[in-house]
């Protein structure tokens, strides 16, 4: 090689280091801290994205912060047998059988007895190599190996449309995961390319919150099923919809497993929405987490007692939920104390909120009035929500003409 070529090529190399050298900042991220979650749970988890949206990068970086020893194995390059095992005749089969062989990538994971792994794109793999995979997925089994419990399974898949030669993932195989789908976002897309990627900082689980997740989850799931039977088993008519997330018996589970991980963590009502949508689908999903924020409000009755003290939630719609609920507990018993307390509570959710979530609520309170019962002085504090609202009202009312 002559001195040129050398010289070039050293160039080259500090310049590729040059534009390797990149910084991390911390960055939360809904996504990976419900990857991170189902992980931790010990559930198989399918991301769904188009190709190139990082969802390989996105593993790699779980593995790392979790140390995991990360083995990715391309499914739709592979044989059922690579799964189910490959037969070794063995000195007496007639009597000793015929063993199922596993894979060298299987044998790996049960020396290290830990392990991230990482089967990749599973939507182009012909539907033997799924059948094969149903009982890695559900058991753990590779042939006549048993994977140990210290093993994750993480699954990456393009939808159909982006698929070279995809396929749609078969029912029992598509409802023994957690789908998340897996999307970019811009802005830390222009910031890694200049030179800064967000670092995830994962969630932890808290050991005081135990036994409450647990209760919670239970509750919310059985009441849920309770008033909708229906939802307890429904399998999509469309193919499509067939090889995502849907209600089945097991899937109600792994979200049931989900809400306690996520009440442990104490995270984000979107990150819950993740998870139980990615197991039961967007329709159950929603209903499941109306039930949960109906669960969530305060009694009406210990509202009353202690207007004071009183912790009203902080989201405008459960907060209208909950004023709501003291209106209909006084409707339900009219007395003049019960009145007057929660005139005092719709004071504190006026110097503590919006003040247009207190105008239903104050009117309808208003309309509760005896005619032996004092107006209180604190109504006049209401009388510049209502106007405002009213004006509101009749913006809208003109915007709506003037559209026409």
């Amino acid at each position: 090689m002559s001195s040129y070529s050398a010289s070039t090529l050293d160039t080259a190399a500090a310049l590729l280091a040059l534009l390797g050298e990149t910084r991390t900042e911390p960055r939360a991220d809904d996504q990976l801290e419900a990857l991170t979650l189902a992980v931790a749970a010990d559930l198989p988890v399918l991301l769904w994205g188009e190709p190139g949206i990082g969802k390989t990068a996105a593993l790699t970086q779980l593995a790392e912060t979790l140390d995991l020893p990360l083995t990715t194995v391309i499914a739709s390059v592979h044989e059922p047998s690579d799964f189910s095992g490959l037969p070794i005749v063995g000195d007496d089969p007639a009597n000793q059988g015929v063993p199922m062989a596993p894979p060298d990538w299987a044998v790996r994971l049960v020396r290290e007895g830990r392990g991230l792994l990482f089967l990749d794109e599973l939507s182009t793999a012909p539907p033997a190599v799924q059948a094969a995979l149903l009982r890695l997925v559900l058991e753990r089994r590779v042939g006549a190996l048993q994977l140990p419990p210290g093993v994750r399974i993480v699954a990456a898949a393009n939808p159909r449309a982006s698929a070279a030669d995809g396929w749609e993932l078969s029912p029992p195989l598509a409802n023994r995961f957690v789908h998340l789908q897996w999307v970019h976002d811009p802005e830390v897309v222009v910031r890694g390319l200049g030179g800064t990627w967000p670092r995830a900082t994962l969630p932890s689980l808290d050991p005081g919150r135990l036994a409450d997740s647990v209760d919670h989850a239970r509750r919310a799931v059985c009441g849920l099923l309770a008033g909708r039977p229906a939802l307890v088993h429904q399998i999509p008519k469309s193919e499509t919809r067939r090889g995502g997330a849907w209600p089945s018996p097991r899937s109600w589970e792994m979200a049931l497993r989900l809400i306690a991980f996520a009440g442990t963590a104490g995270s984000s009502r979107d990150v819950l929405s993740l998870l139980v949508r990615g197991t039961v689908g967007d329709g159950p999903g929603l209903e499941l987490l109306a039930f949960l924020d109906r669960m969530d409000l305060p009694d009406p009755e210990l509202l009353l007692a202690d207007p004071a003290g009183a912790r009203l939630p902080e989201r405008g719609d459960l907060r209208q939920a909950a004023l709501d609920g003291v209106v209909a507990a006084v409707r339900n018993r009219p007395e003049k104390a019960r009145w007057d307390a929660a005139w005092a509570l719709l004071v504190r959710a006026l110097e503590t909120g919006a003040p247009d979530l207190v105008v239903v609520p104050a009117s309808s309170l208003a309309a509760l009035r005896r005619e032996d019962w004092d107006v209180p002085a604190a109504i006049d504090r209401f009388a510049a929500a209502v106007g405002l609202s009213e004006r509101a009202d009749r913006a809208a009312a003109r915007v709506a003409v003037g559209s026409r």
